[in-house]
């Protein structure tokens, strides 16, 4: 069993991969971070398909959030004042600004700063795969 949680995100997009990156230096999170395509996905108990459409938090006893619900249990483990504005992304109305805004992003990735024509690619067809 876990003893912490696990954000996994989509390791083929350099998109996701900075932003990534940037929130581990910024939120410094208690938590492990892995790409799905390194991750135990069955024993974490989430799909392939799920994993590649939107960023996981797993929490140790197996809830999976995704999307920007995932964003704001990252932002809850990092605490301070980050965990406010955590809470305050589980709230409507902004729960629900959130995940437009966080389906904006993640359907347009290719076309944000540090993106790869990979990241416009399904999973299955991305080079490597």
């Amino acid at each position: 069993m876990r003893t912490e949680p696990v954000l996994v995100y989509d390791g083929d997009c350099a998109f996701c991969t900075a932003s990534v990156s940037f929130a581990e230096r910024l939120l410094r999170p208690r938590c492990e971070i892995t790409p799905w395509q390194f991750a135990d996905l069955d024993s974490l108990g989430v799909t392939r398909q799920r994993a590649a459409y939107e960023v996981l938090w797993v929490t140790p006893a197996g809830a999976v959030h995704g999307g920007a619900q995932g964003v704001a249990k990252l932002l809850l483990n990092a605490g301070r004042g980050w965990a406010v504005l955590g809470a305050l992304l589980t709230l409507p109305p902004l729960r629900w600004l959130a995940h437009g805004v966080y389906r904006l992003v993640a359907n347009n990735r290719e076309r944000m700063p540090g993106s790869t024509p990979a990241c416009a690619l399904p999973a299955g067809r991305r080079p490597g795969a």
